[in-house]
């Protein structure tokens, strides 16, 4: 029979693990005036396969968003042309190869494209989506953004996979 003692360690190590393979991130509702209200969580976990990011996302446009790693760990809004642009602070979709090729979550661009999200009837993302290249070392201290269409994970028709607007972001830690 197993000492009280070594179930409580058994479990503080448990515990410290699981702390150690899985992040939590608070995603806020991007405007002009920077992160506001909640739109809710991702939660990004290591597995033998990659980083898993697992959102419980809400107030989102019904339909298929492109969701990125990006390089700066703010969600401010910047100006550029004269005009704030929500979630700008973020810099680009993060690439530190420097590949400046937007590609497929399993290819040979950008280590921060990411596979899209799926949006339901009601506006909640909760469908988790497998980043292959990706490790838990790689994407702490840079913002995960969500854009407010989908993404074709080319720069043809449209620049970076033509996602548009950032609505969602937050910081990763």
């Amino acid at each position: 029979m197993k000492s009280l003692a070594s179930i409580m360690t058994l479990s503080l190590c448990t515990a410290a693990m699981a702390n150690t393979d899985s992040l939590t991130v608070e995603m806020k509702v991007l405007s002009e005036s920077g992160a506001g209200a909640s739109a809710g969580k991702v939660v990004i976990r290591e597995t033998p396969y990659g980083l898993e990011f697992t959102p419980t996302l809400t107030g989102l446009q019904q339909g298929v968003h492109g969701f990125h790693v990006h390089e700066n760990p703010s969600c401010d809004a910047k100006e550029q042309n004269g005009k704030m642009v929500a979630g700008l602070a973020a810099g680009g979709h993060f690439d530190p190869a420097g590949t400046k090729r937007h590609g497929l979550p399993w290819g040979d661009g950008h280590l921060g494209d990411l596979p899209p999200l799926f949006a339901d009837m009601s506006g909640n993302a909760a469908n988790p989506v497998l980043a292959p290249r990706l490790k838990l070392a790689d994407v702490r201290g840079h913002a995960l953004m969500v854009h407010a269409g989908g993404d074709n994970h080319s720069d043809h028709p449209a620049a970076l996979g033509g996602g548009g607007a950032r609505v969602v972001c937050g910081v990763i830690q």
